[in-house]
Formats: structure tokens, sequence, C-alpha cells
């Protein structure tokens, strides 16, 4: 029988008792804590071995880099708690870099969730605890004092609390096709942003939202005997007849036609047809994010009517996420379809040429991809320009659309009665934030002794 409001209620706060709304302030690491090292050397061994060196790099930029290709090491620290039993779809990988703007399919720009390599059920505050010891880490890296820092941390949570409350009272529709609109955000910041900070953030949108498949197509390709081509920027980006003998590529573009095919089953009829406009052009391979760096990643480049008119679909990788030695795996033949499941899952709007396919590599190997455009106006956090006020109002953007995700996927009105009205469980998330942001520090300094006494080569990227 379909449970009631009020025993979803009483489930929610039953896990008070399996998890105290107050526990996370306790967090200490493990006594048989693994190596963080050994750890990004596991997951090196399924990556390709010339981009290593070139993660390595990027994570030692700043410990807010470290942190975010660090998704493994916080997994494996956050298992060993007790835990709620209140079970969403988790992002896996819920730092304030993984929100961001894009197109939807209206063409309205919309915030929401963009990372989903890490996707897996487990429970909620896995997400939650990653989303704030990330501002906890990215307010050490600009600057902010401790006050400053644990009011951005106490609003991140308190957002998804007060969020979780909200969908908890709604329709269920309403709560499944709700979005967060670019439009809302900058109305609610004119009247609380002096507009000297509004017309910074203003400039910041319009510069990041114009990364759609013309800007990409005047920074990535060149006209080359006539021909739109992808440039070649090794290691960075390498056009596929550079990685391959001649021989190989010509047994890679057959396998490339009957991979196109199987994603293109995977769409909707309506999506098929608006693909079959675009025709096939180049492929390449492109180095991407931080945490991603190694996992292989290809761009592939059609055009429809002219040179003019392009279309980038991007082809990642998709490994096992790194929750599932902790959290057991789930049943999907392919992990692009995980990916892309649990996309579909936590985003109101979502871009409408998701889908997954198997590729062999250059190496013959089958591996796993999901698939989507890979310009669609989207635009992630700039923490340079994010100061305490603006810190804030972005953690409550943020903590409210992490909610929506979990609503959408899980229960919320459990999930409400767990948090209930108090502000425990904010205080002890935004000290676990601290407590989290220190064992960051230290870990970013293992990795960097590690470049040091030559363990672990690095490479600028």
């Amino acid at each position: 029988m379909h449970p009631t409001p009020a025993e979803r209620a009483a489930r929610g706060k039953a896990a008070r008792a399996e998890v105290r709304r107050s526990a996370p302030a306790d967090w200490e690491p493990a006594a048989d804590r693994p190596d963080p090292v050994e750890v990004l050397e596991g997951q090196a061994r399924t990556r390709v071995p010339e981009l290593v060196p070139i993660r390595y790099g990027r994570m030692l930029l700043s410990p807010l880099a470290f942190f975010r290709g660090a998704a493994a090491i916080m997994a494996a620290d956050l298992a060993p708690a007790p835990r709620t039993g209140l079970a969403v779809q988790l992002s896996g990988d819920a730092h304030l870099f993984n929100f961001g703007v894009f197109a939807a399919s209206d063409r309205r720009l919309v915030f929401s969730l963009n990372d989903f390599d890490e996707t897996l059920t487990g429970p909620f505050e896995w997400d939650v605890k990653r989303l704030v010891a990330s501002f906890e880490v990215a307010g050490r890296e600009r600057g902010l004092d401790r006050k400053h820092r644990r009011k951005a941390n106490l609003t991140a949570v308190r957002s998804y609390r007060l969020a979780m409350q909200d969908f908890a009272q709604s329709r269920t529709l309403d709560v499944w096709y709700a979005r967060l609109e670019v439009d809302a955000i900058v109305q609610q910041w004119t009247t609380e942003v002096r507009k000297k900070r509004l017309d910074r953030v203003k400039r910041s949108l319009a510069k990041r939202t114009v990364k759609d498949n013309l800007r990409a197509l005047d920074k990535l390709t060149e006209v080359v005997d006539g021909k739109r081509r992808i440039v070649s920027d090794p290691p960075l980006l390498v056009p596929l007849e550079e990685l391959v003998s001649s021989a190989e590529l010509e047994q890679m573009s057959s396998a490339l036609h009957r991979i196109y095919e199987s994603y293109r089953r995977t769409l909707l009829v309506d999506r098929r047809q608006l693909l079959d406009r675009f025709g096939f052009t180049q492929v390449a391979r492109k180095v991407v994010g931080v945490g991603s760096v190694g996992t292989r990643t290809w761009i592939v480049l059609l055009l429809g009517r002219d040179d003019e008119d392009p279309l980038f679909l991007q082809l990642k990788e998709a490994q096992s996420s790194v929750l599932e030695p902790f959290l057991g795996g789930q049943d999907y033949a392919n992990q692009g379809q995980r990916v892309v499941e649990g996309q579909r899952l936590t985003q109101a709007a979502r871009d409408v040429l998701l889908g997954w396919t198997r590729a062999p590599d250059t190496d013959g190997t089958e591996r796993d991809y999901y698939v989507r455009q890979l310009w669609d106006g989207k635009a992630s956090a700039d923490v340079e320009a994010l100061d305490a006020k603006t810190m804030a109002l972005y953690a409550e953007v943020c903590g409210r659309t992490l909610a929506h995700a979990h609503a959408r996927s899980g229960d919320p009105i459990a999930l409400a009665a767990y948090l209930g009205d108090s502000k425990t469980f904010d205080h002890a998330l935004a000290t676990f934030a601290e407590a989290y942001a220190d064992q960051n520090e230290r870990d970013y300094a293992a990795l960097r002794s590690a470049a040091d006494s030559g363990r672990v080569k690095v490479e600028p990227g």
C-alpha cells in the first residue's frame, strides 16, 4: 500500500535514531584511512597513462583544485560513518563547481547540477557533506575569514533544509517539474547585492554563457584546404588521425559509425530526427576538467546545412562510480547508462541529446561512454568573483538546487522530517566542513610531497 504522508514523515524522524543530526560534527579520519596518493594512483591504472601527469598538475594548483579531483578520497572518508538510510540519487561529486548554467530545451538558461560521472543511489547526507566542504575549501582559497566562511557553510545547509521543507509540502508533479532559472537568480540578487557586485555577476554570466556550439566552432576548429577541421593542440586536443595509424584509422572509422548508431538508438525519436540533420565530420580526444583528466573523452564535430551550422558532441568515458566500492553496484549493463539515468532522475531540464554507447578504444578495448552536447550555454562558478556576500548567496542557490535533485529522486517528506525545523543539522555540517577542509589540506600536501619526491610525475595542464 502507498504510504501516507504521516508514515513517510515517521520514517524520516526514525532515521534520527540511526544518525543523530549533530553526528557529522564529530568527524575524524579513520585510523586505517587509506593513503590519499594511493587512492589517486589506483584510479590512474585505468586512465590514459600520458594524461595522468596532467591530472596531478591540475590538482596541485591549489587545495581547492585538489578537492575537485578527490571525490574517491572523500567517498572513502564518508563510508565508515553511520548512514541515515534515506536514499536519493546522489550526484556523487556535488562540489560547488559541479553546479552551473545550461540551456534547457526551450533555450531558457537554468541553474542545476551539471556533473553526474559518479552518480549512484545512496544516503542523501553524502552529497550535502561534499557540497558544504567545498564551500569551506573555496572560502579559504578566497581568503575569507572564519566568520564569513561559516556563514556560507551554514547558508548552504539551511537552504537545502528549507527547500526540502517546501518540496515536502508541494504536489508531486510540482516537485518534478520545478526548475531554477537564471533570470530568477539575477532578480533575487538584484535586491540583495550592491550594484557593483551585481554588475560583476551579470558580466560573468554574459561572458560564460556564450559557450555554445558556435563558440566551440570558433575556438576548436579551423578551415584547412576549404574544409572545417578540429585544431590540433596536443596533448589537450588531438584529432583521431594523429593518435592512430592510417590502417587503424580506417578500422576505427568503420567502428565509429556503428558506435554512432548505437548512441542514436538511446535517444527519443524526435531527437534522432534532429541528429540526422547533421553529418558526421571528425573526432578528436580532449582533456576536460580536473578529476576527469585521464579518462577517455572524445569530441565529435557534426555539420548541418553548411560549415557554419555545427553540432559538437562529447563522448565521455563512464567508469564505475567512486561510490560503488562502498554502496554497491547497480543494475546497468553500461556505465554510461548509469550516468544518463542518474541525470534524468535529478534534473528537471536536461540536454536533449543525452545518451550512451559502448566504443572500442584506440587499443581495441571496449569502453562505456555517455554522450551529450559539448557546450550548450554552459557556465560554472567563477570563484575569483565571489566575495563573502556573493559566496553566501551562491551557497544558497546550490543548497536549494541540490535539495530539488534529492526531492525528485528521494522522499522529500521523509527527508524534511529528518532535517526538522532546528539548526542542528546546519551547524553539524558546517563544523564537519571545517574539519574536512583541514584534512583536504593535509591530502594536498601529501600529493605535493609525492610530486617533489618523484613518486608521481606531474605536468602542467
